[in-house]
Order: C-alpha cells, then structure tokens, then sequence
C-alpha cells in the first residue's frame, strides 16, 4: 500500500503503518550516524538536553556526501541500521517515533519500536544519487566537527521508504523470506 505522511511522526500515523507499505515521507527528518549517536549516549549519560527535541521525530541513518555546485546535498544513501541499535532503545523510549536505513534490527531494538508504537523504515540501499532529489533543504544543526556525520535537519519531499517494522513487531525481512521460500 502506498502511503503520503507528514513528519514529525504522529504516534496514530506510525500505529496505522503495516510492514510492507511503501511510504513518501514529506516534511523534517534528522541525519545521524554512529558517531552522533554515541555522542548523544553521552550526552543522555550526563544528563544533558540532546542537540534535537526526540519526541515525534525521525532519524535517517545517512552521512551525505558533499553537494555538487547548485545542488542541496549530495549522494544521500542509507547506513546500515544495526551499528546503531546499542543507541537506539534508549531514543526510543525518549519519544523517536521512527528511524530510516538499511538491514536488520536486533531483539533490544524490535523491542523498543513495539513498546514505544514506533516504526523501522528502510531506504534503497545504492539509491543515494536519487533519494537526494527528494531532499529541499539541509542544514547542519549539531556536532559540525564531525563532517558528514554531522547532525542535519533535513526538508523532505515525497522521500521514499518501506516500512520494515511495524508498531506492532511485524518485520518485513521475516516475513518477505517465509512469504518466497519453497519447501
């Protein structure tokens, strides 16, 4: 089913989403990587306000690459999502309402995406160059020391994703192999 949303993410739109949809996002979404997530880990860990309001937002797991003359960002690809999980139980239940990449989540993460009615969405992984054109704006807002990991507010239009985990736990990378394998 295809979906148009806005974001921010509202908790009823994230609890309507079902594995499987394909979703265009419009509206503000967030960069950060590795290193900016273990920044705001420590960040939470000495109990200091994190550079973002959390609550509603979503995080696309993306570093750009630098933008070409006349152009917004350049190739805007995903990352593979799992070197994020140690970070990303404890975004969730601060009030993230979804998150944007590439591959599978472990058990702590589905975890926290059902307890908190949140929502795994995956990008294209080699679609960099063409997921870009649905980027209007980026602006670094937090961590500009550390380049393309950077934390970037992001204007989107129409950016295009698939919904991997639902609220309700039902994972698309489980259920696709089930769904195409023969006995």
């Amino acid at each position: 089913m295809d979906r148009h949303i806005s974001v921010p993410l509202e908790k009823e739109t994230a609890d309507s989403l079902h594995a499987g949809d394909y979703v265009y996002l419009t509206g503000t979404i967030y960069t950060a990587r590795d290193a900016a997530h273990k920044r705001m880990q420590e960040a939470l860990d000495r109990g200091e306000k994190l550079p973002l309001d959390i609550k509603n937002n979503v995080i696309y797991y993306m570093g750009p690459s630098p933008a070409r003359p006349g152009k917004t960002i350049g190739s805007a690809g995903p990352t593979t999502a799992s070197r994020m999980d140690k970070y990303a139980p404890s975004l969730l239940d601060l009030g993230l309402m979804g998150m944007i990449g590439k591959g599978k989540r472990n058990q702590a993460v589905i975890d926290a995406i059902v307890r908190n009615g949140a929502v795994y969405f995956a990008a294209v992984g080699g679609a960099g160059a063409l997921l870009s054109r649905s980027i209007v704006s980026s602006e670094v807002i937090a961590y500009d020391d550390l380049g393309t990991e950077a934390i970037r507010r992001l204007e989107v239009k129409d950016f295009p994703v698939i919904v991997v985990i639902d609220s309700e736990g039902n994972n698309l990378y489980e259920t696709a192999i089930q769904d195409y394998c023969t006995e």
